[in-house]
This record gives structure tokens, sequence and C-alpha cells, in this order.
């Protein structure tokens, strides 16, 4: 069925259902959900013309300040249409239609973004991060494969004891909320303390099932009031819309009812642990649709394309940690004997390494785990710099090192110790600058330079770098 085929049978469904406002969203820079709600009786007009938004947007940092001159010539990105914050337009996605279970009547769509023009054929945003995704799935494609990614998130729950919504708490950011524990004590997949997140993971469980997403399961992570969820693995382009709409949702839902949710890496409240996001992923053939990284000999961790793809993942991970862990808090979960990966290394079935192959011979399920990401990164960018770089490997036919089998022990290369470093790692990388397009690489690392340089002015008497600063809190814990 075509896109106007698709329209059509999206405004019977919105009139059958009784929906009065339909939410057209897309996925910032960040990961962050932005839309504009339109009353039902408007929406045929969006979904013909588009729905207009200030394109500053697509310039602000984690606090949404500017940090490009848009009322300059070019907007300080040699892109005449950006100048004075003149409009993008969201061009609605038929296929990613829903209905919002914890909001009154209300629908939703996820967008792409052009610049306006007639009859939504207006010239694509280049910062839309989710056409990033598709031009490297397009390019996977055209090799023959496909992407699969199962998400493996972990969060935390916390129960609201003050919203902090006094006209003195506004700002850029506003002041977090106070919060206090669901459960305490370290007990990974302990019951009883599963059975005291239960009432918020309820409230999770059924507004993330009437999204009709691939739930797996629900665990009670290592430390206090911290939880994680598994979602079924899907092909590259819906696991990455499934993981952007899983965090709103469950930001939105655990609100209404008193609880905050947040994917911010490592808060700074006493006790906590740091969460990671575990990105499993594979590639099948178009063709046969079968597993293209299950060896076939029992000696091979990985079919010779996995291994190609494996290495490419490895060559390419300093660069693309700025995608994969894009804040400065994020780099505080990079500990040694921590479950978290500290260097540039692989290994069979070990969760202390940065990448793990799960699987073998006979297995489709066969798959690495790349365990470096935090949970608060913009998935279209993660997957994006995970094709690039193990595309990389598959057409040098790079050599795949031996595993590691002490991770914390091991010589090789650490990761970057910081956003700042690894923004640095991505402005060298020519993979990366190929795959994503130079433009974008600048006006990434731009923003996210400015990110750092806010945080070092704020903490210039820090004594320890490694520990989260109350900067760090007030910028992602609520956000993210």
């Amino acid at each position: 069925m075509g896109r106007q085929g698709r329209m059509k049978e999206l405004l019977k469904e919105i009139k059958s259902r009784g929906i009065e406002t339909v939410r057209f969203s897309f996925a910032d820079q960040h990961g962050i959900l932005r839309s504009k709600s339109i009353a039902a009786a408007e929406v045929p007009a969006a979904l013909k013309s588009g729905v207009g938004f200030p394109s500053s947007l697509l310039a602000k940092d984690t606090s949404c300040k500017t940090v490009f001159p848009v009322f300059t010539p070019g907007a300080g990105l040699g892109m005449p249409e950006l100048e004075g914050a003149a409009d993008a337009v969201m061009v609605a996605d038929p296929t990613t239609f829903r209905v919002l279970p914890w909001a009154h009547k209300t629908g939703w769509l996820l967008c792409d973004l052009r610049f306006p023009g007639s009859s939504n054929a207006g010239k694509p945003v280049p910062f839309d991060t989710r056409a990033l995704l598709k031009d490297a799935l397009a390019k996977l494609a055209r090799a023959g494969y496909g992407l699969l990614a199962g998400l493996e998130v972990e969060f935390h729950i916390f129960r609201i004891a003050d919203q902090r919504l006094r006209p003195e708490d506004a700002g850029q950011p506003g002041s977090p909320p106070a919060v206090e524990l669901l459960n305490t004590g370290y007990q990974l997949l302990s019951e009883a303390r599963f059975d005291q997140l239960e009432p918020a993971l309820e409230i999770l469980r059924t507004n993330l099932a009437g999204l009709g997403m691939p739930l797996r399961s629900f665990e009670c992570e290592f430390g206090p009031s911290q939880a994680e969820i598994t979602l079924s693995a899907q092909d590259g382009l819906a696991a990455a819309d499934t993981m952007l709409l899983f965090r709103s949702a469950a930001k939105q839902a655990l609100r209404r009812h008193g609880y905050h949710a947040t994917f911010m890496c490592r808060p700074k409240l006493p006790n906590v642990m740091s969460s990671g996001w575990h990105l499993h992923q594979s590639l099948f053939g178009l063709s046969n649709k079968k597993n293209s990284f299950t060896p076939k000999e029992k000696s091979q961790p990985l079919s010779p394309i996995g291994q190609h793809y494996l290495s490419g993942l490895l060559e390419h991970a300093r660069a693309a940690c700025a995608f994969a862990t894009p804040t400065i808090n994020g780099y505080k979960r990079y500990r040694p004997y921590s479950l978290a990966p500290e260097r540039v290394i692989w290994g069979r079935d070990s969760r202390g390494a940065m990448l793990r192959v799960v699987g073998g011979p006979g297995d489709p399920a066969t798959r690495v785990e790349n365990r470096i990401g935090e949970p608060g990164a913009n998935p279209y960018l993660y997957f994006a710099s995970q094709i690039h770089s193990g595309m990389d490997g598959m057409q040098r036919k790079l050599s795949l090192c031996e595993p590691e089998r002490t991770p914390y022990e091991s010589k090789a290369q650490l990761l970057p110790r910081s956003l700042d470093e690894a923004i640095g790692q991505l402005r060298t990388s020519k993979v990366l600058r190929d795959g994503m397009g130079s433009a974008f690489v600048d006006y990434y690392c731009h923003i996210k330079q400015a990110e750092v340089e806010r945080f070092n002015l704020g903490n210039k008497d820090a004594a320890d770098d490694r520990e989260v600063s109350e900067w760090e809190h007030r910028e992602y814990f609520d956000l993210l």
C-alpha cells in the first residue's frame, strides 16, 4: 500500500476510535521527542502538508540553549534554510501511528523532517537523525543485509517526594524533582525487591503492551530502585523507533502516577548504580532471512561476515562512543570490575567485555552485544554508528583479534574517559564522517562541545572528575 493509501486508512482509524488530538513528533539530535498536538479536524491537512516547527530546535544543546547563531547568514551552519529560526516541517510516517494509552483520546505519529515545500516535497533536513539511520540501513541493504536489534535497557524508577514546580525552580535546565527509592539494597533479580517495584512496573507494562511493544522481560536490576526491561529483536528502524517511544512512554505514564523514571546513566543520589543500554545486534540476509552471524565451525565464534563486522566495531569503538555515550555523565559508568566496559575488547559470553559474543554454531540467535551504550543515547545515531563501523570491517575484511578472558586486566586500548575525548575521536574518524556526513559530524560535535564547555565552566573546582556533579544531575536527571 502506498503512502496515500496508508493515510486514508489512518484517517479512518482516527475517526473510528474517537481520537480527539494527534501528537506529531520527531526525535531531536539528543533523542528527545519534540511534538505538536493537532486537533483531529486538522489532521488531514497536517498529513498532507506537514506540521511546522521552529528549526532552532535543531540548534540546541541538552539545556535547550541555542548554540548556533541562527539569526546570522547561514545560521552558523552554512544553511540559509535555518536563518532566523525559520520553520522546518514534520512529515508523518503513517506506519508509526499509535494510540497513547495514558493520554485521553490521543494518537501519536513519528515524523521525518523536511524544509517547507509543496505537498511534503521539500528538501530533507540534513540533521534528521531518523533519516541518518535510514541511510545507513539502505547502505547495508545494498550489500544484501538487514539489521536485527534487541534492546536491553537499565533505568531507575523513583517515587516523587517534591516535584519542585515553584517559579524559582524553573531554568535552563530547571530543578529536577526530589525523589525517594522504591526499594533498597543491592539485590540482582531478588523477587522480594522486584515485588516492591511491581506497582510501578505494572503501570509501565500495561501502557507498553497497549502500544504493541515486543515486551520480553521485566527485571529487578542490581542497584536500589533500578529496573531492566528487555524487548524482542526487531528490524533496525523499528527497534530504534521502539526505544524512542519506550523511554518517552515510561516517563509520561509513570509521572502521572507520582513516579519519576530516568534514563540518566548515573544519578547523583546516594548508593545508586549506573545504568547501561546493551544493544544486541546481528545481520540477516535479505534473500534468505537467515542470521548471517551464525558460524558453521565449532571453533569459530561467528561466521566470517560476523567476524569482519565485529572487527569493524572494535576498530571504530572510540569514535562511536560519542553516539553510544553522548553525555558527560555516561562516562562515569566506565569503571573496572563493574560489569561495565572499560577497554576496546571483545569476549565470548563475557559481561566485562565491551563486545560480548553470544551463541554459536546452529544457534539462529547468535549475535554481538555491545555493552557500551548509556540508556539516554539517541537510538538512530547509536544504530547508524554501529552499521557504518561494522560495514567498514566487512568491506575491508578486517581480521578478528583474540578474545579477552580477563577483561579488566587487559592491556588493550581504553575507551574514552570523557565526552570531550570521545568528541575528539569522532572529529577525526574518516569512516564515521563518510557514513554520517562531515556536515552532520561537525554539527553534532559543535553541540556536544557546547555541553562540555558549560560543564567545565560550572565545575572549575571539582576535586574528582570521576564523581557525579550537581551540574550533571540538574542537566540530565529530568531530561533523560
